[in-house]
């Protein structure tokens, strides 16, 4: 089967052969829903952002009406806050069903497309006389390709509103901060748009740990993936035999894989709980300090006077919203790992079966009868 591009090239980058199946999605008659799909969540992350621009800028009316002790302004506010966090609440809803449904259908054509290279030409009896990452095909097929398709939806529909959240809310953040003019060894110093500064750093500083702290995630949850679909694979060839025509008993180096690929998920478990846990406190920490570092950038100008109670609180709350859409890489770090480990399998299974029809076509492929239950990938 040709696919019109060196093949080498494929087995030097593996997610390069991911994409080019799994953007068949978007060919052909599949480009009919995955096109029309694709620019409705463009429209809801739109939409999304523009409730939450006008609640910010609800935020701060909201907070300088209390400050003011107005009690009319106040109940009016609390009217507006109705149909804006209907709407909100609307659009998350609407939006988890438009990604789901994306997920859903991309899983449906990318595992249709790997189980009917698998099956067709016998390949999958052909796959143990090529070298490469093809063992546990069933469970590539089935785990990794489910994963491979959910996690690009969420985070690419994930980037795309964090970019625009990024755009729209340093304009905010500009707006209502301004410059701040400090005294420093007896002369003033005018720093511009101090807030946007303020958070370009403290994402970049959380982003840059986050980065050191995870860099071996990738290859541990990869490693995790790999010995679960072992002992599976262990656990189904003990009961195969068992329920076997007629009937055996498994060997003892059966019984010895099995007890083996155990003890492997046992130790990749604890690796990667390690890796998690570093992970977490990062992420955590990021969550915690984020309003915080807001809260003491406005505080200067808000004792002085010149910035109002309600500037304040939206200003705080622009602050997160950027923050937020700048450590993108924080919040997704585990899920961005998750995703790059299970594209791989599924690239290393289809280079796998590239490399079936490779070999030479005159080998007589084994009879049936021979193939039994036992053998597996060697």
């Amino acid at each position: 089967m040709s696919h019109g591009k060196d093949p080498e090239s494929h087995h030097e980058r593996p997610l390069l052969r991911f994409f080019t199946s799994a953007a068949g999605f978007w060919k052909g008659r599949s480009g009919r829903l995955s096109w029309p799909l694709s620019m409705a969540l463009i429209a809801i992350a739109l939409a999304q952002l523009a409730i939450q621009y006008l609640l910010n800028y609800w935020n701060r009316d909201f907070f300088n009406a209390l400050e003011r002790r107005d009690a009319a302004l106040l109940w009016s506010e609390a009217l507006i806050f109705i149909p804006l966090s209907g709407a909100n609440i609307a659009l998350a809803v609407i939006s988890v069903w438009g990604r789901m449904t994306m997920q859903r259908k991309w899983r449906q054509w990318l595992t249709t497309h790997l189980l009917t290279f698998w099956l067709t030409k016998d390949r999958y009896r052909r796959l143990k006389y090529v070298s490469g990452e093809y063992q546990n095909a069933e469970y590539r097929i089935s785990f990794d390709a489910r994963i491979a398709t959910d996690a690009p939806v969420d985070l690419a529909f994930g980037l795309m509103s964090s970019a625009l959240t990024a755009l729209v809310f340093i304009q905010v953040l500009w707006s209502v901060g301004g410059s701040l003019t400090l005294v420093v060894s007896g002369r003033e110093l005018t720093v511009p748009a101090y807030l946007v500064i303020g958070v370009v750093l403290y994402s970049t500083a959380f982003t840059a740990i986050m980065i050191a702290v995870g860099r071996n995630l990738t290859s541990v949850i990869q490693a995790e993936n790999q010995t679960e679909a072992e002992l599976r694979a262990a656990a189904n060839q003990i009961r195969e035999i068992g329920e076997g025509m007629p009937a055996a008993a498994a060997e003892p180096e059966d019984h010895h894989n099995l007890w083996g690929a155990l003890r492997q998920v046992l130790l990749r478990w604890r690796q990667l709980c390690w890796q998690l846990m570093g992970t977490t406190m990062v992420s955590q920490a990021d969550v915690l300090l984020a309003p915080v570092f807001a809260w003491v950038l406005c505080a200067p100008k808000f004792l002085a006077g010149s910035m109002m109670l309600g500037e304040l609180t939206q200003a705080a709350a622009a602050f997160v919203m950027v923050q937020s859409a700048f450590n993108w890489v924080v919040d997704n770090y585990q899920r961005l790992a998750d995703w790059r480990s299970s594209a791989y399998r599924v690239a290393t299974l289809l280079q796998a079966l590239d490399d079936v029809d490779r070999i030479d076509s005159t080998a007589p492929l084994p009879h049936p009868s021979q193939d039994t239950c036992r053998e597996g990938p060697q």
